[in-house]
């Protein structure tokens, strides 16, 4: 289904330093495997000038800023003037871009964040995307596994995409803001431009440029 292609969720692939996974690829969860590999690979050959290794696999930029008790494991790359704050835990396989916030005791694994994306709150993000500016409000989560532990289906109405794989968690297009406290189910896409109202639950895929009220009340930004 275009709408939920790399192309149509993500309009800035100029504002990720992994660019070439998504043109490579048609949909965003077909990326999430090939996170590790590429970090490795991109890593060795980032500039020495602008990126320290401070330590195995971990590669900071010299502009960003890491608090002293944030835990950061590797492979991951942490782009210029990204901000990692107090207790942040980074357990690997993470691409944190330019000028991106990672708050107070948020845990990322197996992601990609744009640049500019803001997880700043008791935030989780596991195996999601999430698109340039694209922002979750406090305690806000990506649920990555389902409950009876079947392999994840991209649902868009009726009609549902097989993904063969256990766990994915959400893709966000860019400029999306999810509000506080609100849960966002395995295999979850929202478009571009969407806002999700605080505390709900997102199933499934939520059309661009539209607000998520509760699930079956979804309006056109247009007509709010």
């Amino acid at each position: 289904m275009q709408r939920v292609t790399n192309q149509a969720l993500f309009q800035h692939l100029d504002k990720t330093i992994a660019s070439v996974l998504f043109e490579e690829n048609t949909y965003p969860w077909e990326v999430l495997p090939k996170i590790h590999d590429f970090i490795l690979e991109v890593g060795m050959l980032l500039s020495k000038e602008e990126y320290d290794e401070v330590k195995e696999h971990v590669w900071v930029a010299k502009s960003a800023t890491v608090a002293p008790t944030a835990f950061i494991n590797g492979p991951a790359i942490i782009g210029p003037e990204a901000e990692i704050r107090h207790c942040a835990f980074i357990r690997g396989n993470a691409i944190v871009g330019e000028k991106a916030v990672v708050g107070n005791s948020t845990e990322l694994k197996n992601v990609i964040l744009f640049d500019r994306v803001q997880v700043p709150h008791y935030n989780y993000v596991g195996d999601s995307i999430l698109g340039y500016k694209s922002h979750m409000g406090a305690g806000s989560i990506t649920s990555n596994v389902k409950s009876d532990k079947k392999l994840v289906e991209i649902r868009i109405g009726d009609y549902k995409i097989e993904t063969r794989m256990k766990k994915v968690g959400a893709m966000l297009g860019d400029y999306v803001e999810v509000g506080c406290g609100s849960i966002l189910n395995p295999g979850s896409i929202v478009g571009r431009h969407t806002n999700i109202y605080p505390l709900s639950s997102v199933r499934g895929y939520v059309d661009a440029h539209s607000i998520y009220k509760k699930r079956n009340e979804i309006v056109p930004k247009d007509e709010y």
